[in-house]
């Protein structure tokens, strides 16, 4: 019996879904496999599933809202397949909680690169959310980051939610104050998920915190752009 980690395709396409799976398996994958969210659900319930190959287009739900669904109950990897290639279905997907993102078609083996990438950097992550715990809140500017609610505290008492992807994104910059880091060290240090063709969504996400942190957007302080480099977290940070 093979031991190795027990990968879930979920895609409509059975002649995709029977390539993916042979190529995982010659890897020494464990691979179950699922046409739509009913027999996903089906399949996690009867065994635990270290990563899940989710395709966009499904029949009933697609593979956005059982993204997001996962998401809200557990940190099981995801990679997204889709045949859509415009940035706004990138950026919907990942801010949905993917950890990466395939556009259709793809080969094997960068498939295969890609599901090793995301399960060690998930283990990576996990290893050291065990060693070091993470602060309560983040203390900078006129700001509290309540890692508990994963929402903004501002000192006059109101609270602001924040989205997955901007959640993420700003824990990787007040854990990096003063560092210029580049959109694939952020996207890597946000989701741990790879860069090639995404890093505009990185932009998108700066913006959106840009429009709930600064006094005036148009003229930030907090999260700078460095020309041709990338951004910075320009305030002091403190943590309790």
């Amino acid at each position: 019996m093979q031991s190795g980690p027990h990968i879930l395709i979920v895609d409509d396409h059975r002649e995709i879904r029977d390539l993916v799976s042979r190529a995982l398996t010659k890897e020494g994958f464990r691979v179950s496999t699922a046409a739509d969210g009913h027999a996903m659900r089906k399949v996690m319930a009867d065994g635990r599933i270290d990563l899940i190959v989710l395709d966009l287009m499904l029949p009933g739900e697609d593979g956005l809202s059982l993204c997001r669904m996962l998401r809200s109950e557990s940190n099981v990897p995801i990679i997204m397949l889709t045949a859509k290639g415009e940035e706004v279905d990138r950026v919907i997907g990942l801010e949905m909680g993917a950890d990466d993102y395939l556009p259709k078609p793809f080969g094997s083996r960068e498939l295969i690169a890609r599901i090793k990438a995301v399960l060690r950097r998930s283990q990576e992550q996990l290893s050291k959310g065990k060693s070091e715990p993470r602060p309560k809140t983040y203390h900078f500017d006129r700001w509290g980051l309540d890692t508990g609610s994963r929402a903004l505290l501002r000192e006059d008492g109101v609270t602001l939610p924040l989205s997955t992807g901007e959640y993420d994104l700003l824990i990787a910059l007040v854990e990096r104050p003063q560092r210029v880091l580049n959109r694939d060290q952020l996207l890597d240090l946000a989701r741990g998920r790879s860069a090639a063709g995404i890093d505009r969504s990185i932009d998108t996400q700066v913006s959106r915190l840009r429009k709930k942190l600064e006094l005036d957007p148009s003229d930030p302080k907090i999260i700078k752009t460095v020309w041709g480099g990338g951004y910075m977290f320009m305030p002091t940070v403190t943590h309790q």
